[in-house]
């Protein structure tokens, strides 16, 4: 029996697998081992752990934000082992964790696109090349709140056309006070950007929408994926808004002369995959 656990700062995925079939799943809270306290991921692990039911796991691979540094490492190795007679013992973060899934043993380029976006270059053990991702504020070119973020600018000056002006006024508070309220003040300003996204996809056969959706993909393909090694190696893609919407960013790539080898909506299930010997 394997335990494999693909965690954000908002939901930890736990899937139970064996002879290489998912036979579990647990949903939990989230983990990031740079902002939380490690008494707080320890509570999760030890919920998780007890909830798959098993006291001598074949393996426990285990994922999270955050950066995993070798003291943190040992520190849950130990906590884990204290929990379960754990045969084989993995620890790493969710960059390494978007790697394994889409390029298994295999270089490549990663690109993560959902609510934010980061990418980086994997040699098939580790990551030997990255572009920072900067952050909704400062980065996170092609992500469903860099897209939100680009479309509130127009509409703020007057710049969105019908019919998508109204589409968003109808479905969301559209005042200058909500707006900056979200976008300032909130607990999730990415979060509440990234929302927006779908609705101005949903437009995407209007001419304002398809170049403002264009426009954010080749950002983050012109300033991420290109400053890699692309010519000679495929982009593997990790995300849901990259995924939902894989026929435009693939056309993109192709454009910029990229390769998009392979889409994974959720990491863990490449992850099942990675860890069974399947790629």
């Amino acid at each position: 029996m394997k335990i494999i656990v693909e965690s954000g700062a908002t939901k930890s995925d736990w899937r139970l697998v064996e002879d290489g079939k998912q036979v579990g799943r647990y949903v939990l809270p989230g983990m990031n081992v740079s902002s939380m306290s490690l008494d707080a991921v320890k509570g999760t692990i030890r919920e998780g752990i007890s909830r798959c039911g098993t006291e001598a796991p074949e393996g426990f691979y285990l994922y999270t934000a955050g950066v995993v540094t070798p003291a943190i490492r040992n520190e849950i190795k130990e906590y884990a082992g204290s929990l379960a007679a754990i045969s084989d013992f993995d620890f790493q973060n969710d960059m390494l964790a978007a790697a394994r899934a889409v390029c298994g043993h295999s270089s490549g380029i990663v690109a993560i696109i959902g609510t934010g976006s980061n990418s980086c270059f994997y040699d098939g053990e580790s990551i030997s090349q990255k572009v920072y991702a900067g952050g909704f504020i400062l980065g996170d070119e092609g992500a469903g709140s860099a897209l939100g973020k680009m479309f509130l600018a127009d509409y703020l000056k007057g710049e969105v056309p019908e019919p998508l002006k109204s589409d968003f006024e109808s479905r969301f508070d559209s005042s200058y006070q909500a707006i900056v309220a979200n976008v300032y003040k909130s607990d999730s300003p990415a979060g509440y950007l990234g929302s927006i996204a779908p609705l101005v996809v949903s437009h995407y056969s209007e001419p304002y929408a398809r170049e403002l959706v264009d426009r954010n993909f080749r950002n983050f393909i012109r300033r991420s994926l290109k400053k890699y090694d692309y010519r000679n190696h495929p982009v593997g893609v990790v995300g849901g808004f990259a995924g939902a919407n894989r026929e435009i960013f693939s056309r993109l790539c192709a454009d910029e002369g990229i390769t998009v080898c392979r889409y994974v909506m959720e990491p863990v299930e490449g992850l099942i995959e990675y860890h069974c010997g399947r790629i």
